[in-house]
């Protein structure tokens, strides 16, 4: 157990690589309840989330979410997170625990009258629970008769005699679905998805496979590969943000980054050689000159070898080039690959 945004954290049940494996080949459960959970509320809540979110909310029918950022002024990403379209004029958005008391404090600075904003993160919990043999477990748990949400979509189900949202969304590159509850709810439902997940060969999952996991299909950490100095065009995260609204947070910046190219770009590499595991901050040269940073790395349980991503000078970004991260010291060959890492 670790110390997490305020919260105590399982790094690892058993392994990290046997939880690892169980979501890429069963399927595994993530306690996420401290994901931060907001919703807004309102007449006016959906114009209004348009105006500090990079995606279109206009796009969204009830019933469904999408992934989206948080900008400030300069474009820098204080949170990347999803929105929920839970209500005709009612938004869930699930947010990083780290920044979740930030986000409330950005959003709510910007909040119109017609627009009710709560942090209900207190009181709810949620898990991931992700992996191949998703759907056998959901039937399990809700029912024979009862479908799976699709992608992206949200539905609220009954389930031991209380309610439950359960979304067909993760950060695992795996199929699955994260389910938010009551927390008093919470200990009711985990027991009950690890009984019925025994013949699917469930296993709890902690942080450290939910880095491993995540990592090899390139999904940003934030925190590490985004920040408020780095702005979603440079992460290569372009895809979530609509520049044709006329009028989000950090707007004129984005454009300006793609205008003009941004001058860092967020890579993904793989170590050429067994050796020591990359790491965030290692240093990335080419031709002894050095060109960036590490952001994340860790060795790869599917891939077996060490795996990362890093910001480097736009000039040097080209798939299949070497690079070299210097580890404690010395300097160990790699090679910039084409995201995702992990390919099925």
């Amino acid at each position: 157990m670790v110390p997490f945004a305020g919260w105590l954290m399982p790094v690892q049940y058993t392994s990290i690589v046997e939880e690892h494996q169980a979501v890429r080949n069963n399927v595994g459960i993530f306690d996420i309840s401290h994901m931060g959970q907001l919703i807004a509320e309102g007449s006016g809540a959906r114009a209004w989330l348009n105006t500090m979110l990079t995606n279109n909310t206009d796009k969204l029918e009830v019933g469904t979410g999408q992934y989206t950022f948080l900008l400030n002024e300069r474009g820098g990403i204080i949170d990347d997170l999803i929105v929920y379209r839970i209500g005709e004029r009612k938004f869930l958005l699930v947010v990083n625990a780290s920044r979740t008391d930030e986000d409330f404090a950005w959003l709510d600075q910007y909040r119109p009258k017609d627009v009710d904003l709560k942090n209900r993160s207190a009181d709810f919990g949620g898990v991931a629970i992700q992996g191949p043999r998703i759907a056998e477990l959901f039937h399990a748990l809700f029912g024979d008769d009862v479908d799976l949400p699709p992608r992206n979509h949200i539905v609220d189900l009954p389930f031991d005699g209380t309610e439950v949202s359960v979304a067909r969304t993760g950060y695992t590159g795996e199929d699955g679905i994260e389910v938010f509850f009551r927390a008093n709810d919470a200990t009711k439902f985990w027991n009950a998805a690890l009984e019925k997940g025994k013949p699917f060969g469930i296993k709890p999952c902690g942080l450290g496979a939910r880095d491993t996991l995540r990592l090899e299909m390139c999904y940003p950490l934030n925190g590490s590969d985004l920040s408020p100095k780095r702005n979603p065009i440079g992460a290569g995260l372009g895809f979530f943000v609509d520049l044709t609204k006329r009028n989000f947070i950090g707007r004129d910046a984005l454009l300006k980054t793609k205008e003009n190219g941004a001058p860092e770009k967020l890579v993904a590499f793989r170590m050429k050689e067994k050796g020591p595991p990359p790491r965030p901050h290692y240093a990335v040269f080419q031709n002894g000159e050095r060109i960036g940073e590490a952001t994340s790395g860790t060795l790869s349980p599917s891939l077996n070898y060490g795996i990362g991503m890093a910001y480097i000078d736009a000039a040097h970004v080209k798939i299949g080039a070497q690079i070299d991260i210097e580890i404690r010291g010395k300097k160990f060959p790699a090679i910039i690959e084409k995201k995702p890492l992990y390919k099925k």
